[in-house]
């Protein structure tokens, strides 16, 4: 399981660490083509939820690596499904349709959050 869990939450990981990184350096202009949500949202919340996410990726990777507070890795996923839930309010609320990305990561996080379970 410590396999299948440093896998699935590795890839998880690289997507937040992208996803969020993109979020805390890039101007408006730069994310909207990929992220329409941030025309309706204030910069410096696009900003926190990005560092949400980076901080969050390294919380699924770090604790198991180290060994150190590994409980972390499981808060740190069990934040990820929180978020997407999230996200596909916000997505359905605006009209948009497109959750198949947000319904993905949801499905991941959960099972990661499973996987975490496993060896705690």
């Amino acid at each position: 399981m410590n396999v299948a869990y440093g896998i699935v939450a590795g890839l998880l990981a690289l997507f937040y660490l992208y996803g969020g990184g993109m979020k805390v350096v890039r101007s408006r202009d730069q994310l909207r083509p990929m992220m329409a949500w941030v025309d309706s949202t204030p910069m410096p919340a696009v900003r926190t939820i990005g560092l949400i996410e980076v901080l969050g990726a390294l919380g699924l990777v770090l604790p198991p690596l180290t060994g150190i507070a590994p409980w972390l890795a499981l808060a740190a996923a069990i934040g990820f499904v929180a978020l997407q839930i999230g996200a596909t309010r916000v997505h359905l609320s605006r009209g948009d349709r497109q959750i198949a990305l947000n319904i993905t990561l949801l499905l991941t996080a959960a099972v990661t959050v499973w996987l975490a379970t496993t060896w705690l």
